[in-house]
């Protein structure tokens, strides 16, 4: 099977969901015909006077084309039966990409049951919907798409010693309050309704100043979500992660089970265990930037083998039978990877705010 026309079931908005449009980007260059069905559309009220419900309107994007692959990415609005109801409109392939981590594991395995393929982005949450759905449920974990995450030089307020940006939450706010002395910037929602107000310098309302806000950073810190029922640390990697090393800067991060299987620890990035291991990495940190340099172009080399999104479609299609460019694989490097300096600049539709969280 050669590369299908796919139908792209996803959120995508100006804000926490840009990587939609990056997956969507290297499903084309793979040489997929893309449609976008947007979850988080509204419909006018006219639409909605003559049947323009979340369904309805699915239905009528089925009937008007033909499709071989419909990758839903997460989806919870699209309920189980609603898969089951839609598939006789075509003979699509149905995947479910889950991109989330544990805390919505309830969500991902009440809809998980009627898809031909189920993928999860994280070896916890791929064994916990094998486990309630009682099938196999692959890995492939997120990446980013190096055109858009990359070095740029940043001036005036994005410069920093330390930064992190990305919601705030009480968890991140104790960890961070142990690096304030060595001139930290927070970007983010939330900060300036906690004890580290003083130090948030926006919200970071694009991706362009997500990109320059970490740029300007000697070191970039990474502090994930965390499932309050999961015994730590959990193995699911975020967004961030790879954005940041797709930038191209030094980066310390929280312990993940998984981050061993895409990056190397103390040769890639750092990785701390809890408050005082962050405050000892972060200082030695700002006392070496070679070695935070070497780290953090070692990083960038990584995502550029092996972690961007033409990378990971790539081996979501291959898995679903269809015969596409084989770009690189899990733990692979990819011989003649394009470095994303040369790569053409994403249309301005497509550059979104980050995702992260």
């Amino acid at each position: 099977m050669t590369a299908p026309s796919v139908l792209l079931v996803a959120r995508f908005d100006d804000a926490l969901h840009a990587h939609a449009a990056h997956r969507r980007r290297a499903l084309e260059r793979l040489g997929c015909r893309v449609t976008c069905f947007d979850l988080l559309k509204r419909p006018g009220l006219l639409t909605r006077l003559t049947g323009g419900d979340l369904k309805t309107r699915l239905a009528r994007t089925l009937e008007s084309e033909s499709f071989e692959l419909i990758l839903v990415v997460g989806g919870v609005e699209v309920e189980e039966g609603w898969v089951d109801d839609l598939r006789p409109l075509g003979r699509a392939k149905w995947v479910n990409w889950f991109p989330d981590d544990l805390r919505t594991i309830r969500e991902a395995a009440d809809r998980g049951r009627p898809y031909d393929e189920v993928v999860a982005a994280s070896t916890d949450v791929a064994g916990a919907l094998a486990g309630a759905l009682g099938r196999i449920v692959a890995t492939i974990p997120l990446a980013a798409d190096p055109s858009v995450y990359r070095p740029v030089n940043s001036r005036d307020q994005f410069r920093a010693n330390v930064v992190f940006a990305g919601s705030a939450t009480a968890r991140r706010e104790a960890l961070l309050t142990e690096v304030v002395e060595f001139g930290l910037a927070l970007w983010g929602p939330g900060w300036r309704r906690t004890s580290l107000k003083d130090y948030c310098r926006g919200e970071v309302p694009s991706t362009e100043d997500y990109v320059s806000a970490y740029s300007g950073a000697s070191v970039a810190i990474n502090i994930h979500h965390v499932y309050e029922e999961a015994r730590q640390p959990e193995a699911h990697c975020n967004q961030r992660l790879f954005e940041l090393a797709s930038i191209g800067v030094l980066q310390v991060t929280d312990e993940r089970t998984d981050l061993p299987r895409v990056f190397a620890p103390g040769q890639d990035l750092l990785v701390f265990r809890n408050a005082s291991e962050l405050r000892a990495l972060v200082k030695d940190a700002l006392q070496d930037p070679a070695t935070g340099e070497r780290l953090a172009a070692s990083a960038r080399r990584v995502v550029l083998a092996r972690h961007t999104y033409m990378h990971r479609m790539s081996e979501l299609l291959t898995r679903c039978g269809f015969s596409v460019p084989i770009v690189g694989g899990p733990g692979l490097t990819t011989p003649g990877e394009p470095d994303a300096d040369s790569l053409p600049p994403v249309p301005a539709d497509v550059v979104r705010a980050e995702s992260s969280g």
